[in-house]
């Protein structure tokens, strides 16, 4: 997905003369510490997912949490601030309701995920931290959905595809942690008849 979303959405930043640089010229100073912030959490924060890594680099673990951490907390409210930018230059107010959601999930999530590890309870900071990665992940999920189906171009539509990817986001994200709970629980079961 992050492949894509360069190629396809964020090339313009390879070329000047991009017609792109005129539409973001008014918030420009925003976009730069947002895309960057944002870069770091959606890069690294696969990383943090590695049981492997975290084992044997665990330094390096906490480093790399530490700068999600950061990305996320400066990424999701700048990106609220420049929806309301494009609000002005003509974006539905939807988008900028929207981004400010996205804002607030991620912000909490990642919030509420450093919180317990500060607390040294890393099950608790695991699942918050799986929240909060789906939540940064409707950045890229939204591009590649509008662009792959060429519905980006239709802003009822690329609403609906902004709200779905918001909602479902946090719902997936349970999914995926109640999957793993439960193969987590049959294969403890399976180690308890074996030893018996």
């Amino acid at each position: 997905m992050m492949g894509y979303v360069l190629v396809h959405n964020e090339g313009f930043l390879l070329h000047s003369a991009d017609p792109e640089w005129a539409h973001i010229r008014s918030f420009r100073w925003y976009l730069l510490p947002h895309g960057l912030a944002g870069a770091c959490a959606l890069f690294l924060g696969p990383m943090q997912f590695s049981e492997r890594l975290r084992k044997r680099f665990t330094k390096l673990h906490r480093v790399i949490g530490r700068i999600y951490v950061f990305g996320a907390l400066i990424a999701a409210p700048l990106g609220g601030f420049i929806q309301y930018f494009e609000e002005r230059m003509g974006e539905p107010r939807s988008f900028t309701v929207a981004a400010l959601l996205d804002a607030f999930l991620l912000m909490s999530t990642t919030g509420i995920a450093y919180a317990f590890i500060l607390q040294g309870k890393v099950q608790q900071h695991r699942q918050w931290m799986t929240r909060s990665f789906a939540v940064a992940l409707v950045f890229a999920e939204v591009r590649v959905i509008g662009g792959l189906t060429g519905w980006e171009n239709s802003d009822a539509i690329s609403e609906t595809i902004v709200w779905s990817c918001l909602v479902f986001a946090v719902f997936g994200a349970d999914v995926v942690l109640q999957i793993q709970e439960s193969l987590r629980l049959r294969s403890k079961g399976r180690v308890q008849i074996a030893t018996l």
